[in-house]
């Protein structure tokens, strides 16, 4: 069993509710598909609500393998030690069972995949707030990139996988791909994992995963929001099916006006629109080397939220 692994290591769980296996068969009404929130290549999540009528979200993992029950331990210890506004928060797990079963924070608004490709949500959605979430989106991957006792490489940044809560605060979400980095190594080298349309290209090529390889994703995500387009559409021509080679051409081609999302769009934000268009390119660039770390990403978007909200520059430049 999964605890047996822990206690031998010797890893304290003091941080984490251990839950049994018929707490959660009965917090899901026995996995019953009704209760399916999604279903994704590394398990299959659940809303569920625990005795104290608390709700909560509960990740039942595809992870069986042996090999990999070691690398999950890690995983769960780490997640242990995460306390970020913006990455979902793991309550706790059972390890009575051969398949590891996660217990998360539930998040109430749904994805924001659903807000910005829903079109009755994503014309409600204002330029302020979608500036608000890639701000708050950008903040997690930094966080697990140069804050935590070990880099983490979350490796499925996508659009699916950012929860929106009731005030629009984005959470990144699903670990199940995440690898953790020795503070010794700048790259390791792993079977290509990820989701197409956000999979950096050069991970795709070399196996090699580094930090940009998150890069990479978030700058689709980027994408996602400035366009509403989706990260792979058969509606788009052939050699532009791939979100990132569309948005990418666009900006060199001096083209941005044309495919930005009409509503977000004003002559106030204009400039602003630009520079974060400029930063999904940077993110997008096909060598790792060439784009920013998510802190400088994260820093970016900072500068030009404050900017939005107190726009000094502004005002500067027209007196």
């Amino acid at each position: 069993m999964l605890q047996e692994h822990i206690l031998n290591q010797g890893r304290s769980m003091e941080t984490m509710k251990i839950f049994s296996n018929d707490e959660l068969k009965k917090a899901t009404n026995n996995y019953d598909e009704s209760r399916v929130l999604g279903k994704g290549g590394y398990g299959t999540v659940y809303k569920s609500v625990l005795p104290d009528n608390k709700e909560v979200a509960i990740k039942k993992s595809k992870i069986c393998d042996k090999s990999q029950i070691k690398q999950f331990i890690n995983e769960v210890i780490l997640l242990t030690q995460i306390n970020h506004r913006n990455v979902v928060k793991l309550l706790g797990c059972c390890l009575e069972t051969e398949v590891p079963l996660l217990v998360y924070e539930f998040i109430t608004n749904g994805t924001l995949s659903d807000h910005i490709h829903d079109i009755s949500r994503a014309s409600s959605f204002s330029w302020e707030k979608h500036l608000k979430i890639a701000t708050e989106t950008a903040r997690a991957p930094a966080y697990l990139h140069f804050e935590t006792s070990m880099p983490i490489i979350h490796r499925d940044v996508k659009s699916t996988n950012i929860l929106l809560d009731d005030n629009h605060t984005a959470k990144v979400a699903d670990f199940g791909a995440s690898r953790l980095i020795a503070l010794d190594q700048t790259e390791i080298t792993t079977l290509v994992q990820g989701t197409r349309g956000y999979l950096d290209p050069e991970y795709f090529q070399t196996g090699k995963l580094l930090e940009k390889s998150d890069v990479y994703s978030f700058g689709v995500v980027l994408a996602e929001l400035l366009t509403g387009e989706k990260a792979i559409s058969s509606y788009r021509p052939e050699s532009y099916k791939n979100l990132a080679m569309f948005f990418v051409s666009a900006v060199k081609e001096d083209r941005l006006l044309h495919i930005l999302e009409d509503h977000i769009v004003n002559e106030v934000n204009i400039e602003a629109l630009k520079e974060v268009a400029n930063l999904a390119e940077g993110c997008l660039r096909l060598r790792g080397e060439d784009r920013p770390t998510m802190m400088e990403v994260a820093m970016k978007l900072e500068g030009l939220r404050i900017m939005e909200k107190h726009p000094w520059g502004k005002d500067n430049q027209t007196t």
